[in-house]
C-alpha cells in the first residue's frame, strides 16, 4: 500500500514546474522588502510580544502554571511591530496585505511560526522561479532513420531555407547525401562519384571517409571534404542533386570547414565582401578561399564538359586565380583542426584542436595582430562562439564544458561539470540565455549561461543504443536554427547519432519561473489562449478565477476585468478540470485530469499543498467543509478527504474515512454541499445523486436509483438552493437542483416525495446544461447556461414549493435569454457587486465575460480597454441578444410547451420513449448541421448510451477526454 502511495506522489515530481506572474500594480512583495536585519528585528518583537503577554497570563491565573497555546498578534499589534522595525513610513495598504497574505486561514491573528512557513516559501519560491526553464519543448524528441547511410554515421546535417519550404541535407561518413523535407521524409538521395580512373565504370563509387560538410547558401552548393584530400561542390536545387566540381590534390586532409558570404548584400545585390570557404586540415593549418564571382560561378568552366563533375588539381588552382584567390596559414595547431569558424566584422578566424598547447586559438586574417590562445588539457574537440555576448564555449575529452571571455586566456568564466564522456559538441543559443552540449553517451544537457546550472538532462532514446556500449557519432552533430528566422519556421535542435537524425523543437523566448509580466506581453502571449475548463467568483477579493486546458489559472479584478495573476503550468501540462476555493476565500484549490489537487495563495500565488493522488484519473468536483477540510470526487467514484489546516504541511495524505467505496457505480461528475442541513450530494454519469451525511459520513439517500439507473441521463451540475434549505419552513421543499441532458429537476432531500419539479431549459432540443446558479441570499432566480452557449435566467421564487406528478413538466417564468459565447458554457455564475446583480459566463471557447442580470454586456476579461463596473458608461456594449426574439420567426414561433412535448422527461421509467428521442434529437441536430457527417459513437454499450453519447459528443464538450470507460 505504501509503494502505491509513493507511486502516486510521483506525479508531482515528473510535473512541468508551475510558474506565476502578478500585476506590477500589486507593488512589491513583503518578502521582498524585508532584509535579513528587518527579520531579526521581526522575531525580536515577536519574542518581547509573546513573553509580555505571558508575564500578563500569569498575574491573571495566580499560581497555576500550566501552558497555554501561543498568542499570536492581531493586525494592528503587527501594524505597531512592523512601524518599529521599518519604519513609520509604511503603508497602511502594504502593511494590510502582508498580513493577509500570512493569515491565510482568515483567524486575525499571525504567529512567528506562520510567518516563518510563509517567508520561508516565499523565499524558496522566488529561488526556484529565478532558474528559467529549459528551452527544450518535448520531453523525446521526433527522431528518424537515414537508412540510406548504409549503417554509417552522419558526418553533418545542414539546413536549406531558401528557397522555401525547409529542407535538411544530411552527409554519411561513406558519402551517402540524403535530402529530407521539414518533417524528416527522404525526398532525394545521391552518393558521391568515385574515382574515375577506374577501368570498370560500375565499380566507380566512392571509397573514402567524409570529414565535414557545409552549406553555401548565395550559391545553393554543398562543400564536402574528406580524407582523400579533395573538396567536392554539390548543386542543390528544389529538383536537382548534382555533384559538379571535384577539387582534388590538396597537400593535407581537410577536417573542418566553415562558409560565410554577406547576407544583407546578397540580397541587396551590392556585395562589399566577396565569399570565404575556409577549411581546416589535419596538419594544424587554415585554407581561405575567396570567391570573386560567385555570381558567375565558382572555379572557370572547362572549356569541354567531360562526364561526371568537372576535376580541378589542386596545384592548377592559380588558373583560377579570377575566380577564386587562395591563402593558406600553416601550422596554427600542433595537432588536427576540430572547429574553424570566421568572424566578418574584425577578419577574425576562430580554430580548435584537442592541443594542450594550442587548444582554441583567434588570429586576424592580415596576420598583424598578435593571436589569443587558450590553453588547457586535452584541448577542445568543439567550440562555439557568440559575438554579441563575447562568449565562448568549449567541450572536449575531458568531459568538461567551460564558458570563457573573449578577451581572458588565462582561466575561464566557469567550468561545468556532468557529463560522463567526451563532449562532441556545444551550441549557444544566445535566444534564452542557455547552452546545449552534447556527449558521446547521447546525453544531451541544457546550461543557463548566467547561473552555470544545468537546467536539463535528456537522454535521447535512438534505437541504435545498446547497453555498455558507446554508439558512432560524426565529428559535428549538433544543426541548431535559431531566430532570426523564416516565418512560421520554430527554433529547433537537430542531433545526429549513428545513422540516426532526431529533431527537439525549442521555445522562443526565455522562459522564467516567474514574475511580473507587463500588459503587452499578457497580451501577446496568452489572450488567445486554449479553452477554458472552469471559473468561478469570489465574492470575498472581488475576483474572477478562470482555469484553462493548458494547466493555467488566471485571476481577473471583476470591477475592471484588468489581470491581477497568472499561473502557468499549475498542473504540469496536464488539463486542469475542476476548482474551488476555501471558506476564507483566500485559498484557491485546482484539481487535475490526473488525479492531482493543489492548493494556491490567492494573494500571491504561492503553492501552499500539494494533496496526495488516489487514482491517476480525472478529479471532476471539490467542495470546501468547515473546518478546513476538502472533499474531492472524480473517475475514482469515491469521495476523499483531505485536511488543508497545517500550515507547515507541504503535501498533504488523503482520508479515506467516507464510506464511498463501492456507492457509486460510475464516474462521479459533480460534488455539492449544503451546510445548513449537513449534507453533501454526489452526482455520476449514470443519473444517480446520492445523499451523504457530513456527521457520519455515510450516503442517506439515492436519487434516481434502480430501474431508472440504466436509461437515465448522465448529471451533468447539482445545486443546493441554500437560502431555501436555511429556512425551516422551506428545507422540506425543492432544495436540490440537477441538471442532465438539458432537464433541470428539483429534489426535496427531507420529505418523503422527492420530486418537486422537473422542465427542460435549452431553447433547442437535444441539448444539455452543464451549469446551474442562483442567488443565494434569496434563491429567487436561476441561472442556466447550455451547450450552444445560451444562458436563461428564471424565476423560482415560487417554484418547486410544491409536489408534482411526474408526467408535469411546467417551466417556471423565463425571466432572460440570450446567447453569451459562441460554445458551450460551463460557468454561469450570479455575482453581487455594489448592491446589483451581474452574470457571470465561462465557455469552451475560450472566453469569460461579464454581463447585467438584463443582458447587457460589460465586457469579456482580458479585453485591452479595461471597465469600471459602477459606471455602464464604460461597458463594453448592449448585446442582450435575446434568444426567443432573434431564432423565432413568427410563423416559427411555438409555446415552450411544445419543445417539452419534443423532450422526453429523463426521470420517465419508458425506456422506448427517450430511445425515440435520443434518436430525433441526432438526426435534429444532424440537420442543423448538414455539412457533419455521423460520427460512430465512443461508448462501448448498448443503443441508448451510444445515442446519447453521440448527441453529447456533436456538441463538442469532451473534445480530449477519453471516455472508455464512461458506460
Amino acid at each position: 500500500m505504501d509503494t502505491f502511495r509513493n507511486k502516486m506522489w510521483t506525479l508531482y515530481e515528473k510535473a512541468v514546474p508551475h510558474s506565476r506572474f502578478c500585476d506590477p500594480a500589486c507593488g512589491v512583495s513583503p518578502a521582498e522588502k524585508l532584509s535579513p536585519e528587518h527579520l531579526q528585528l521581526l522575531r525580536n518583537a515577536f519574542t518581547c510580544s509573546k513573553a509580555g503577554l505571558q508575564t500578563q497570563e500569569h498575574k491573571l491565573k495566580g499560581s497555576n502554571r500550566g501552558t497555554s497555546e501561543e498568542r499570536g498578534l492581531t493586525f494592528e499589534e503587527f501594524w505597531d511591530v512592523l512601524k518599529s522595525v521599518i519604519g513609520p513610513n509604511i503603508e497602511d495598504t502594504w502593511c494590510k496585505r502582508f498580513f493577509d497574505e500570512v493569515d491565510i486561514s482568515c483567524t486575525g491573528q499571525i504567529k512567528w511560526q506562520q510567518l516563518c512557513s510563509y517567508l520561508l516559501l516565499e523565499y524558496t519560491e522566488r529561488q526556484r522561479a529565478s532558474i528559467p526553464t529549459a528551452a527544450l519543448l518535448e520531453a523525446q524528441p521526433q527522431i528518424r532513420h537515414c537508412s540510406h547511410n548504409k549503417r554509417e554515421p552522419t558526418v553533418r546535417v545542414v539546413a536549406v531555407s531558401h528557397p522555401p519550404p525547409l529542407r535538411y541535407i544530411s552527409i554519411s561518413k561513406g558519402g551517402q547525401i540524403t535530402v529530407w523535407n521539414s518533417s524528416l521524409h527522404t525526398l532525394k538521395t545521391l552518393g558521391l562519384a568515385g574515382d574515375p580512373t577506374e577501368e570498370v565504370a560500375n565499380t566507380r563509387r566512392f571509397r573514402g571517409w567524409t570529414t565535414d560538410a557545409v552549406y553555401m547558401g548565395n550559391v545553393h552548393r554543398i562543400a564536402i571534404a574528406t580524407d582523400c584530400r579533395d573538396l567536392r561542390f554539390v548543386t542543390i536545387s528544389s529538383n536537382c542533386l548534382l555533384e559538379e566540381i571535384h577539387l582534388y590534390g590538396f597537400r593535407s586532409v581537410p577536417t573542418c570547414l566553415c562558409y560565410w558570404y554577406d547576407v544583407q548584400g546578397f540580397h541587396s545585390k551590392s556585395l562589399e565582401q566577396p565569399p570565404l570557404l575556409l577549411l581546416g586540415d589535419e596538419k594544424g593549418g587554415v585554407h581561405l578561399m575567396w570567391f570573386l564571382n560567385s555570381s558567375k560561378g565558382l572555379f572557370k568552366k572547362p572549356s569541354k564538359r567531360d562526364k561526371g563533375p568537372q576535376r580541378i588539381f589542386f596545384q592548377d588552382l592559380g588558373k583560377h586565380s579570377d575566380m577564386v584567390s587562395y591563402q593558406h596559414i600553416p601550422s596554427i595547431h600542433q595537432e588536427p583542426i576540430t572547429r574553424v569558424m570566421f568572424e566578418p566584422s574584425t577578419n577574425v578566424i576562430m580554430t580548435s584542436s584537442e592541443s594542450d598547447t594550442t587548444s582554441v586559438v583567434f588570429m586576424n586574417v592580415s596576420l598583424k595582430q598578435e593571436p589569443y590562445i587558450w590553453k588547457f588539457k586535452q584541448g577542445a574537440k568543439c567550440f562555439d562562439y557568440n559575438t554579441s555576448l563575447q562568449l565562448m564555449v568549449t567541450g572536449g575529452s575531458d568531459r568538461k564544458v567551460r564558458l570563457w571571455s573573449r578577451y581572458v586566456t588565462s582561466s575561464p568564466v566557469a567550468t561545468l561539470l556532468g557529463h560522463h564522456t567526451t563532449v562532441l559538441d556545444v551550441a549557444i543559443y544566445q535566444h534564452v540565455g542557455q547552452i546545449f552540449s552534447y556527449s558521446r553517451d547521447a546525453e544531451l544537457r541544457v546550461w543557463d549561461i548566467s547561473t552555470h546550472q544545468c537546467l536539463k538532462v535528456l537522454r535521447l532514446q535512438f534505437p541504435c543504443l545498446q547497453p555498455g556500449r558507446i554508439p558512432e557519432h560524426g565529428n559535428f552533430p549538433f544543426l541548431l536554427l535559431s531566430p532570426p528566422l523564416p516565418d512560421e519556421m520554430q527554433p529547433h535542435l537537430v542531433v545526429a547519432c549513428k545513422d540516426y537524425l532526431a529533431v527537439l523543437n525549442l521555445s522562443e523566448k526565455r522562459r522564467g519561473g516567474g514574475g511580473w509580466l507587463t500588459d503587452e506581453e499578457f497580451r501577446t502571449e496568452f489572450r488567445q489562449g486554449p479553452y477554458l475548463s472552469c471559473a468561478l467568483y469570489n465574492p470575498t477579493l472581488r475576483q474572477v478565477v478562470t482555469g484553462h486546458a493548458d494547466s493555467s489559472v488566471f485571476l481577473w479584478d471583476v470591477e475592471t476585468g484588468k489581470r491581477r495573476l497568472y499561473i502557468l503550468n499549475a498542473h504540469g501540462e496536464e488539463v486542469l478540470s475542476c476548482m474551488a476555493v476555501d471558506s476564507s476565500h483566500r485559498r484557491l484549490i485546482t484539481g487535475a485530469r490526473n488525479g492531482t489537487i493543489k492548493v494556491w495563495n490567492l494573494l500571491n500565488g504561492l503553492n501552499l499543498h500539494k494533496l496526495e493522488p488516489v487514482t491517476n484519473s480525472e478529479v471532476t468536483g471539490l467542495t470546501c467543509l468547515h473546518d478546513n477540510r476538502l472533499l474531492a470526487v472524480g473517475w475514482s467514484q469515491c469521495i476523499t478527504q483531505y485536511s488543508i489546516a497545517g500550515d507547515k504541511d507541504l503535501k498533504v495524505r488523503a482520508e479515506t474515512s467516507w464510506k464511498s467505496s463501492g456507492v457509486h457505480k460510475s464516474d462521479v461528475l459533480a460534488v455539492c454541499q449544503c451546510s445548513a442541513l449537513s449534507v453533501v450530494a454526489t452526482a455520476s454519469y449514470d443519473g444517480e445523486v446520492v445523499i451523504w451525511s457530513m456527521e457520519t459520513q455515510k450516503p442517506m439517500l439515492h436519487l434516481q436509483r434502480g430501474t431508472q439507473a440504466r436509461s437515465a441521463l448522465p448529471v451533468d451540475s447539482i445545486l443546493f438552493l441554500q437560502h431555501r434549505a436555511g429556512r425551516k419552513q422551506l428545507r422540506n421543499k425543492g432544495v436540490l437542483v440537477s441538471s442532465q441532458g438539458g432537464w433541470l429537476c428539483f429534489w426535496s432531500i427531507t420529505g418523503e416525495n422527492r420530486s418537486y419539479g422537473h422542465f427542460y431549459a435549452p431553447e433547442q432540443p437535444g441539448e444539455r446544461v452543464l451549469s446551474l446558479n442562483s442567488d443565494q441570499s434569496k434563491n429567487t432566480i436561476l441561472i442556466s447556461g447550455d451547450t450552444t452557449g445560451s444562458l436563461q435566467i428564471w424565476d423560482i421564487s415560487s417554484y418547486a414549493m410544491d409536489i408534482q406528478p411526474e408526467a408535469t413538466c411546467e417551466q417556471p417564468p423565463l425571466l432572460q435569454s440570450w446567447r453569451a459565447h459562441k460554445r458551450a458554457l460551463i460557468c454561469v455564475e450570479v455575482l453581487e457587486v455594489f448592491d446589483r446583480l451581474f452574470v457571470l459566463t465561462a465557455s469552451v471557447d475560450g472566453s469569460a465575460g461579464l454581463w447585467t442580470e438584463d443582458g447587457n454586456h460589460v465586457g469579456f476579461f482580458g479585453q485591452e480597454v479595461m471597465w469600471n463596473i459602477a459606471d455602464p458608461g464604460t461597458y463594453h456594449r448592449n448585446t442582450r441578444n435575446n434568444l426567443r426574439e432573434e431564432r423565432r420567426t413568427e410563423g416559427e414561433n411555438r409555446e415552450a410547451s411544445d419543445i417539452q412535448s419534443q423532450v422526453p422527461d429523463p426521470t420517465s421509467r419508458d425506456q422506448t420513449s427517450q430511445e425515440e428521442w435520443c434518436s430525433e434529437a441526432s438526426s435534429t441536430r444532424a440537420g442543423v448541421n448538414d455539412h457533419e457527417q455521423p460520427q460512430q459513437p465512443m461508448y462501448p454499450c448498448e443503443d441508448l448510451c451510444q445515442t446519447v453519447a453521440l448527441c453529447y459528443e456533436r456538441r463538442g464538450v469532451f473534445e480530449d477526454i477519453d471516455h472508455s470507460n464512461r458506460c
